[in-house]
């Protein structure tokens, strides 16, 4: 059974089926579940946010915003739930941040790339899979 599940999230569709499925997989024991979903803002990202919003503390607390209905979905269904966020490379801080803390799996959408696209653009999905020590759950 996963207690704690570190759910990695961009806020795009990939994203919302990872949500579902882990919802769907913690269902039986849904009180039991803590899901913290979280973010890595790389930084051509933070840029555009904070000359979007005027500064960095604006730009963070808008990230949070963003996804607040998300984690509201989530607690509707009886999961608790938190977003962490983070700021670089996101599967780097993203597989730094699971293996230095105790999380019993990581769900992480995919996009479904070809091997070219891949070899290309690189895999975040691919990275989580390859360096986290936990088990982690792709959904296609």
């Amino acid at each position: 059974m996963f207690n704690k599940i570190l759910l990695a999230t961009d806020g795009s569709e990939h994203s919302s089926r990872a949500i579902k499925q882990a919802i769907k997989m913690v269902s039986p024991y849904k009180d039991q579940v803590k899901i913290d979903l979280i973010y890595a803002v790389d930084g051509d990202t933070s840029k555009s946010d904070v000359l979007k919003y005027g500064d960095s503390h604006t730009a963070t607390i808008k990230r949070k915003e963003r996804f607040m209905e998300t984690i509201q979905g989530i607690e509707s269904k009886g999961v608790k739930a938190d977003i962490i966020l983070l700021h670089g490379e996101p599967a780097e801080e993203i597989v730094e941040y699971a293996n230095n803390h105790d999380y019993d799996c990581v769900v992480i959408g995919s996009r479904g790339r070809n091997k070219f696209q891949t070899l290309i653009l690189g895999s975040v999905s691919h990275k989580l899979v390859k360096y986290i020590q936990s088990p982690v759950i792709v959904v296609k």
